[in-house]
């Protein structure tokens, strides 16, 4: 049985946004708010979306819808302009292969974790070539003076899984929003092992053995380090608490950083009461992230507003939908970044 749908429900009514779907090298692409962008812009941002697992790109409507209008709504510049694109992820949609292959351990899928770590890695690919493809679609015609010019993403589940990805991977996009998502895949998965009572998590060592076991085998945990944030910069070694980091690690890091994910702005929106993705296995690494941030991470200019709703399982909540549609406006605008919270949950920022 797949999981409930966390995008129910988003905010009604629905506002009236254009909708036009484009096949983009192989892949069909809707796209949100063409016929409302302004006839003098010249300046357009795409704001990127990835659904949840066993959903689809049209589940992602509600919220594009949203996001075009509120900025559409909000702006006084004729210059700037938002659309909001959505594509199907792997094994998912008018993709979908294997229906067995998107269920969990307990559902019965003894490769859980490879197929929903190949569905990440391969959202966060796909991703990349659709932005290096998408200006080769869009506003090609003589005399159109529209250029893309700014890359954002929002995913949601599994989708925000792929946006953590996203933002280490591609230097164009500039900004993402995380919606109940985690940066420590195998902390996750080793997490929903011990729930699930796999064998391969063993209580006398607090599931250190899960790691290079059958349900989480050694080319998994290479694949991690290539795309996983946390594993990317710190391997099969626990995150350090935060303020620990010194000296020759923290010009180790500061390389990675510098690389990945320097001058980038990041919403994460977790749900205090989350049983599927909790919010415990992201804390570690995003309170280190947070303090890097902060601290001697500072010059880096790296944004990151960590937003945790009280009460909130794993959903969209509406004062997340909230916080995400006044971040992309602000990141779209080109101003400063500001912060705010839902009233209905625990803020902890950090802004640079």
């Amino acid at each position: 049985m797949p999981p409930a749908n966390p995008l129910d429900p988003i905010p009604s009514p629905l506002p009236q946004v254009s909708l036009t779907t484009l096949p983009v090298t192989g892949l069909l692409v809707d796209i949100y708010g063409l016929s409302e962008l302004p006839p003098t812009a010249t300046s357009v941002s795409c704001l990127w979306l990835h659904h949840p697992r066993s959903r689809r790109k049209e589940d992602m409507a509600s919220f594009a819808r949203h996001a075009v209008s509120s900025f559409k709504n909000s702006s006084s510049s004729s210059d700037q302009g938002l659309i909001a694109l959505a594509f199907d992820q792997r094994n998912h949609g008018s993709r979908l292969v294997d229906e067995r292959a998107n269920g969990a351990w307990r559902e019965g899928n003894g490769t859980h974790a490879q197929d929903m770590f190949g569905c990440i890695a391969g959202t966060v690919g796909d991703q990349v070539g659709l932005i290096d493809a998408v200006g080769g679609y869009l506003f090609c015609e003589p005399g159109d003076k529209r250029r893309i010019e700014r890359h954002l993403v929002l995913g949601v589940s599994l989708g925000g899984h792929s946006v953590w990805q996203t933002m280490f991977l591609d230097p164009r996009v500039v900004a993402g929003v995380v919606v109940i998502g985690c940066p420590d895949f195998e902390y996750l998965m080793r997490d929903r092992a011990r729930l699930s009572k796999l064998a391969t998590y063993s209580t006398e060592d607090d599931g250190a053995s899960f790691t290079g076991s059958r349900d989480f085998p050694p080319a998994l945990v290479e694949a991690c380090k290539k795309l996983d944030p946390k594993a990317l910069l710190f391997g099969t070694a626990a995150v350090p608490p935060a303020g620990a980091t010194f000296g020759d690690e923290q010009k180790r890091l500061r390389g990675v950083l510098d690389e990945r994910v320097r001058g980038k702005k990041f919403l994460v929106c977790s749900g205090g009461d989350d049983k599927l993705v909790p919010y415990r296995c992201s804390q570690p690494f995003v309170d280190w992230f947070k303090d890097a941030a902060q601290t001697w991470y500072a010059d880096g200019e790296v944004y990151v507003e960590d937003n945790v709703y009280a009460g909130i399982g794993h959903s969209f909540s509406s004062e997340m939908v909230k916080d995400a549609i006044r971040f992309i406006i602000d990141v779209v605008r080109g101003g400063q970044t500001t912060e705010g919270r839902g009233s209905e949950g625990d803020h902890k920022t950090s802004k640079i």
